[in-house]
């Protein structure tokens, strides 16, 4: 027997179901189709089960979200899927026991400004911009390695290249990322506690990377988090700035949370 097929009309709801479930972590609808450069008016239609974005828009609507082109066929929950391992009950227990108990108190969403010590150069500092958002009550996590950082290791500097994904856990005293590369080319541990600070929107940690033992470069440094809110205007100066910099430049709490002139332990 074929399979029977979905009018019109249907398609347009399940996009406009998908859509409302993975907007639902964003505070404002505004905010959001500014993010995704889609007029308002327009976005609100996809929204409501009226319209079909194009493809390059859906294309964009897919890459912002993390998701594929099955949010016109399938519920949004079915489509994303990188957690069924963690969820495996082999692992449940132990690895994923407290992935979707990381409440906005602990860890807010929103953008963060992080600062570390480069690996591969000793004498700078990285500064950088990454989002963090939750779907389904997991935390994720997304940025783009600097363009300046790319150039300075020869690799390429197109956008997929730069990008890293990964997820959030929860932990005793903190939060744990990992993160990836896509294609998982590279892989990165990240680990994190808030720290006492005037508007309590700092976290401290360090950050290690998979790569083999070196005479020259790090693997492990420390990291700082700041949190930015879930504005555009903070984050934009910290987009436009990522990259390598001076101990000199660093915000002077930054710096102290670093330590510079301390080896790690």
């Amino acid at each position: 027997m074929p399979k029977s097929t979905r009018s019109p009309a249907e398609l347009r709801e399940m996009f406009g179901a998908n859509l409302r479930l993975l907007a639902g972590q964003y505070r404002s609808v505004s905010e959001l189709s500014r993010q995704l450069g889609i007029n308002r008016t327009q976005f609100n239609r996809y929204l409501s089960g009226e319209s079909f974005p194009r493809p390059d828009v859906l294309d964009r609507i897919c890459n912002f979200f993390g998701v594929d082109a099955r949010i016109l066929l399938e519920p949004a929950d079915s489509v994303s899927n990188q957690c069924s391992l963690l969820g495996d009950p082999f692992l449940a227990d132990f690895v994923g026991a407290r992935l979707n108990d990381i409440p906005e108190s602990l860890f807010p969403a929103g953008f963060y400004q992080f600062s570390r010590r480069s690996f591969t150069n000793e004498s700078n500092f990285v500064i950088g911009l990454i989002h963090v958002f939750r779907r389904s009550d997991t935390t994720f996590i997304r940025g783009y390695e600097s363009r300046k950082s790319m150039q300075y290791q020869d690799l390429p500097s197109d956008p997929k290249t730069r990008e890293y994904r990964g997820y959030l856990t929860r932990h005793e005293d903190g939060v744990v990322a990992i993160v990836s590369r896509l294609n998982a080319m590279t892989c990165s541990f990240n680990y994190l506690t808030q720290v006492a600070s005037f508007e309590n929107n700092h976290w401290v940690g360090y950050a290690t990377r998979t790569v083999p033992e070196s005479a020259s470069d790090t693997r492990i440094v420390r990291l700082v988090y700041e949190h930015l809110g879930t504005g555009i205007p903070k984050a934009l100066p910290v987009a436009r700035n990522s990259g390598l910099i001076s101990e000199d430049e660093l915000k002077p709490f930054h710096r102290r949370l670093l330590k510079p002139d301390e080896p790690f332990r």
